[in-house]
């Protein structure tokens, strides 16, 4: 696992396809800014574990099924801030406002993965190694590239993740006019 700057580093990196692949350019931001705290979400385990007793950092919270099912419980919610500011401002395209809850299920679930992700090239070296894809797969996965608290890792990614944003944005504000 890298720190909470990695972390969201990552899922800036993550989300930034979203400046390339969204109608608008304010959809993009919304989508990008809203999914950003969601680079967090598996490490709920560290709040739960306190509280459940069987509940265990990196355990079945850090896996792609838990990530999904989180992220179908969130979406509404997710969904229905999208189309409350496409109904209030001109921010998102009506095509967002329409697909609001698949766009909140991927404003969570991809974050969610690239915490996974970060997670899989830094464990095992303060915490375990985790098992993304258990059940189907319930073996343990991690490749100890980065270590944890690497600032020039964390710090990077986050800098990486903010400079390709900012690039995307500006990149795609250049290509094509907002609606």
């Amino acid at each position: 696992m890298v720190d909470v700057s990695g972390h969201l580093g990552m899922a800036l990196l993550w989300l930034a396809p979203a400046w390339l692949v969204l109608d608008h350019r304010g959809t993009a931001a919304a989508f990008v800014l809203s999914g950003v705290p969601f680079g967090m979400l598996p490490d709920i385990d560290l709040v739960l574990e306190g509280v459940v007793p069987t509940v265990k950092h990196h355990g079945t919270i850090h896996t792609v099924l838990a990530v999904t099912l989180m992220a179908a419980v969130i979406a509404p919610v997710v969904g229905k801030i999208f189309e409350k500011i496409g109904d209030e401002t001109a921010w998102l395209s009506p095509q967002a406002v329409d697909n609001s809850v698949r766009l909140g299920f991927l404003a969570v679930w991809i974050p969610g993965i690239a915490h996974l992700f970060a997670d899989i090239l830094s464990a095992p070296d303060i915490a375990d190694s985790i098992e993304p894809f258990w059940p189907v797969y319930p073996s343990s996965l991690g490749i100890d590239v980065v270590w944890y608290n690497d600032p020039l890792a964390n710090w990077g990614l986050l800098a990486a993740g903010v400079l390709v944003n900012v690039g995307l944005y500006l990149y795609v504000d250049d290509r094509r006019p907002s609606e």
